[in-house]
């Protein structure tokens, strides 16, 4: 679906409190979190603006997004 929000919390519902607590107390988790939320906001508003960018672009930017959403998701396992 097009401009779907992949937010931490949409996508980790069960871990809000985590992501919540990471983000208060974990400064790399925070600015990798925020990397995450600016990657989904970008693919959004490319969505919604019918892609302006071309598809390898747009591939690279969600193979990005879904690197972030694994790499924060171990952290969030592990806390």
């Amino acid at each position: 679906m097009l401009g779907e929000n992949h937010s931490l919390l949409s996508e980790f519902p069960k871990l809000s409190e985590k992501i919540q607590m990471l983000n208060e107390t974990n400064e790399s988790f925070r600015k990798r979190a925020a990397q995450y939320d600016a990657l989904d906001e970008e693919i959004r508003n490319l969505e919604l603006n019918n892609s302006p960018a071309g598809d390898q672009t747009m591939h690279e930017i969600k193979q990005r997004r879904a690197s972030l959403k694994d790499e924060l998701y171990q952290q969030l396992i592990k806390a």
